[in-house]
């Protein structure tokens, strides 16, 4: 890989890091006087509020907006916001550290999903992660042991919906543009953050609040967008390693802003889940190695 995408890469990680510690820090800042639902309502109307600001400022990107695929929008949107409202409400009652380490099971619940519905096939490097996976949960989770949360489980419910999200997403991309699918996300994302607001929570707002209010509807977009962009000038085996960062770097936000303890079984079993996933990123790179060889090479001789 050249060195400029390297740097590109980190650049883009930078981002994305920053953007979900300060969505975490804005919604921990608002739980205090918001409902879960309140905040989403303000994360939605955020991004749609820049979406529509491109749409007024580029009209070229209103052909883009056409689907045909409304009921799968819909499925989308409703599962993205299961998956939000389970990672939004874990951060109020459990340390940043701990939500972040358990997110790390996405992956695993891909595969799982990808082997089930789309078929695939389930190798031995997949094998590995789901079994990492979950040796990496029971160290964080520790059930059976005074240490056990219950809240946890609403960070594996996160990481379910949001592998859902992912592999939904992963048969839209065919027919629809990028900014449709987020666009209609937020859109119809709306109704249901506002269905479970109090229709007068704009009213108890506070000058204070301006910055995490921002947080919420700026960073969310923007950890997204930065991870895609991050994927574009560099592989997962050098995009997933830099997001692993994010748990020490909120380990570090938790304990400064909020004064969380760390937790060193969090990191241990983060760090298994990690090796699970790079072990499988290495098999499936070597295998597209050998596939793309001609035959003749891909066996070497015997002498």
């Amino acid at each position: 890989m050249p060195r400029q995408n390297i740097v590109r890469v980190v650049l883009w990680m930078t981002g994305t890091l920053l953007s979900f510690s300060i969505m975490a820090i804005s919604i921990r800042l608002l739980a205090g006087s918001l409902s879960v639902f309140e905040i989403l309502t303000i994360r939605c109307v955020g991004a749609l509020t820049i979406l529509f600001s491109l749409l007024a400022v580029n009209p070229a990107l209103r052909p883009q907006l056409r689907t045909k695929r409304i009921p799968m929008h819909f499925f989308r949107s409703a599962v993205h916001f299961g998956g939000q409202y389970s990672w939004a409400t874990a951060l109020t009652l459990l340390p940043f550290a701990t939500v972040f380490a358990l997110e790390f099971t996405l992956p695993v619940w891909v595969l799982v999903l990808a082997v089930a519905v789309l078929g695939e096939k389930l190798t031995s490097g997949r094998i590995v992660v789901i079994a990492l996976g979950f040796i990496g949960c029971l160290v964080i989770l520790r059930p059976g042991i005074i240490a056990f949360q219950p809240a946890s489980l609403l960070v594996l419910l996160c990481s379910f919906l949001y592998a859902v999200f992912n592999v939904a997403t992963k048969q839209m991309t065919s027919t629809e543009t990028t900014f449709a699918i987020v666009f209609w996300m937020n859109l119809l994302q709306l109704p249901l953050a506002l269905s479970g607001s109090d229709p007068l929570f704009v009213t108890r707002l506070e000058p204070w609040q301006a910055a995490p209010i921002a947080g919420v509807g700026i960073a969310g977009l923007a950890a997204h967008y930065c991870m895609a962009r991050a994927f574009r000038y560099g592989d997962a085996s050098l995009v997933i390693p830099l997001d692993f960062l994010r748990v020490p770097l909120i380990a570090l936000v938790g304990y400064f802003f909020f004064a969380e303890s760390v937790d060193a079984l969090v990191f241990v079993g983060a760090a298994i889940i990690l090796a699970g996933i790079l072990w499988n990123l290495r098999l499936e790179a070597r295998d597209a190695r050998n596939l793309a060889l001609p035959e003749d090479e891909g066996t070497p001789e015997r002498p």
